[in-house]
């Protein structure tokens, strides 16, 4: 609550998400259901089990279900790390400074090093292309308003809009820099646990002499098992598309 209060007080930054970590194995040692693990829980985006690997399934599941009994509604998103790892795809959004790294981050479906501890988590690319289009920001924000938290952990990529997007808590401004851009601007999209952020990004003069970014691109972070069900989603909804009646091609993938 604070951390919010200080991001709309300044707007120099907002609360990306509360991941808490419980500790399996010794569990035991420091058990809590009182009002203020309660109140935790409620401000807590993702828990991340700890430490699960040598307790068998009896004990897990004894963890699972004291996560139940603090009575949060929905239920808290819970995902079980590797021997300590945690896919950075859940853990980390987008930043306007990472701009320059959306290449690899979004174009190449290569996780390296990270690619062996998503066990829990399923992940989608999604390219809409469209030469000189922008994205229509009305129907993207039906589709970011519909996700729920146990089943899509993040949303992130880049995209080309006419219209300024709208985040999703209008109090709290996104960015200082080109708020007032007028025409086809490119932004970064952050969807983390049911809010979402657009940030602004100028083109640097190395990116305008590059071959045309497609008007879309984005990463999608799934609980396991959901990316199927997301997958036809996204491709039936018509949700992601451009305006004014501009041509377009969209690809929707499993990458992991």
């Amino acid at each position: 609550m604070e951390v919010n209060r200080l991001a709309r007080e300044t707007g120099a930054y907002v609360l990306d998400g509360v991941l808490s970590v419980i500790d399996v194995e010794n569990w035991a040692g420091y058990e809590d259901t009182s009002l203020t693990a309660k109140m935790q829980a409620r401000y807590t985006d993702l828990v991340v089990l700890n430490k699960w690997e040598a307790c068998g399934e009896r004990r897990l599941e004894d963890v699972e279900d004291k996560i139940l009994a603090l009575d949060v509604e929905p239920q808290i998103p819970r995902t079980k790390s590797a021997k300590g790892w945690v896919s950075t795809k859940i853990v980390f959004g987008l930043d306007a400074r990472l701009a320059g790294q959306l290449e690899e981050e979004l174009g190449t479906g290569d996780e390296g090093h990270d690619h062996a501890h998503t066990s829990e988590v399923e992940v989608l690319s999604v390219v809409l292309q469209g030469k000189g289009g922008s994205v229509d920001t009305e129907k993207l924000a039906r589709l970011l308003e519909d996700p729920t938290k146990d089943e899509i952990y993040r949303i992130k990529g880049i995209l080309y809009a006419s219209t300024p997007p709208k985040s999703s808590d209008t109090a709290v401004p996104t960015t200082t820099a080109a708020s007032s851009s007028i025409g086809r601007t490119r932004y970064i999209l952050n969807w983390a646990f049911g809010r979402w952020t657009f940030t602004p990004v100028p083109l640097a003069v190395d990116d305008e002499q590059k071959e045309e970014e497609p008007p879309l691109r984005l990463t999608v972070v799934t609980a396991k098992y959901e990316s199927t069900k997301w997958k036809k989603q996204i491709e039936q909804s018509g949700l992601i598309a451009l305006t004014d009646a501009v041509e377009s091609v969209l690809k929707v993938g499993k990458i992991s």
